[in-house]
């Protein structure tokens, strides 16, 4: 085999290979030798078939297993001897001339291609220890438990009808049929029966509830109401609408003591341990939300730090799955560019950025987990498939089956695990400070990428 470097630009490299007729024909040849006692044809007794017959009827099916094997192991060889690490799959460029791949076929013919690829950059990983991150603490205070247990019972109170013609009161649920019109016209989704709406928590359009209460049961309604501006069909988003409302019933909230018992309904022995478990869940969404928190902070700081060429087709990748989701966001919500404010030319732009960072950050990763003999064990990627069979009861076996025979599902379960790691590991050197802020600040949504 004989291989030239025809292009090294940045990433991109370009070889053209000659696979001499002679080195060809050897192959076919020990491949034709290694199936003559096998091989059983009717007319010749077994190990008796000529070889010259053999290539007559094999030879040309041989020989194009011999030419695939013989491109891959020239493939290797480039990327062993070279010291490279393929960015994403070659390209092959073959003679497009019947004429000449038939020569290559009968093994009376050299085969010239070429191979073009991208490679992974190489850099330097690094210290990380002149890294200095925030962490920021919220402590889990008595009124955020208070509050959640309050959603709990809210979400669990018991209802009785009032009384025949009593009035509807701000907290009471109602049962009510209505339809939706802009104009004259009734709007796709404005309509439904049997809904039950608890005045005052907030469910429906602003202005909507306010305008049931007095309402009794059996009591048509007229609710005028205008959608929000940033109401997520675009189509009713800041319009005037008529909703025709049908009251059915009108039910009063009980009262509901948190006790014992009341605990004891979600399988605990007190309330006192009830609350333990609601602090405790708490204080598990404060932890979550403060290592994302951590974690960006951290991923800006490496995005900053590192600087080389990135693979084009990564980028490229990246770029369409991240567009493509917004399109198809864009169709379901029927928003355009021009009602978010933007251009096309501007959205691709930003969205050019951000997978440029993410194949950035992803490379990065790599290498320091690399560097670093960061490893996934086969328990690890087992409690990540538990962890994904709960969300999905009752179908844990297919669940389970589905990852063991796909390797790439089960790519997906051992990435984030490895990044995870990875990211303990950059922690483990850099300087972490705690900053403690409110619960406000620590749930406080972060920008886009």
């Amino acid at each position: 085999m004989q291989a030239t470097e025809t292009l090294s630009q940045g990433l991109k490299r370009e070889y053209q290979v000659v696979l001499p007729a002679g080195e060809l024909a050897e192959k076919l040849d020990a491949q034709i030798a290694s199936m003559k006692d096998k091989v059983q044809i009717k007319g010749f007794r077994p190990g008796k078939v000529p070889v010259g017959h053999l290539k007559r009827v094999y030879g040309k099916s041989i020989m194009g297993d011999v030419v695939q094997e013989a491109v891959n192991a020239a493939q290797q060889k480039i990327l062993d001897d070279n010291k490279l690490r393929l960015a994403a799959a070659p390209k092959f460029n073959f003679p497009e001339d019947k004429g000449e791949m038939e020569k290559v076929l009968e093994a009376s013919g050299d085969l010239t291609f070429s191979i073009a690829f991208e490679v992974l950059p190489t850099f330097e990983v690094g210290s990380f220890d002149d890294i200095e991150v925030e962490r920021l603490v919220a402590e889990v205070s008595d009124g955020e438990i208070e509050d959640a247990i309050k959603r709990l019972v809210d979400r669990n109170r018991v209802y009785t009808a009032r009384e025949e013609g009593a009035a509807a009161e701000n907290g009471d649920k109602l049962t009510i049929d209505f339809v939706g019109k802009i104009g004259d016209e009734a709007f796709e989704g404005g309509a439904a029966q049997g809904v039950d709406l608890v005045l005052g928590s907030g469910s429906f359009i602003p202005g909507f509830e306010d305008q049931l209460i007095g309402a009794k049961a059996g009591e048509d309604r007229t609710v005028n109401v205008t959608f929000p501006e940033d109401y997520s069909a675009a189509n009713l988003a800041g319009k005037d609408a008529v909703f025709d409302v049908k009251v059915t019933a009108v039910a009063a909230p009980g009262e509901q003591a948190v006790d014992d018992e009341f605990a004891k309904g979600f399988g605990f022995e007190g309330a006192e341990k009830l609350r333990e478990a609601i602090a405790e869940r708490l204080k598990g969404d404060h932890d979550k939300a403060s290592r994302e928190k951590l974690k960006r902070t951290l991923l800006d700081a490496l995005d900053k730090r590192y600087a080389f060429d990135l693979p084009e087709e990564l980028v490229s990748h990246e770029f369409d799955g991240i567009w493509n989701q917004l399109l198809a966001e864009q169709r379901s919500t029927g928003k355009s560019f021009e009602d978010a404010g933007t251009t096309e030319e501007a959205q691709r732009a930003d969205y050019r950025r951000i997978a440029e960072r993410r194949v950035r950050l992803g490379l990065v990763v790599a290498e320091v987990g690399e560097s670093a003999g960061v490893k996934v064990t086969d328990d690890e990627v087992t409690r990540g498939i538990v962890d994904q069979a709960r969300q999905f009861p009752g179908q844990e076996k297919l669940l389970w089956e589905y990852y063991q025979k796909n390797p790439q599902a089960l790519a997906q379960i051992r990435a984030p695990i490895f990044e995870e790691k990875v990211i303990d590991h950059i922690l483990g050197q850099a300087k972490v400070m705690d900053k403690t802020v409110s619960k406000e600040e620590l749930f406080k949504p972060q920008d886009d990428e």
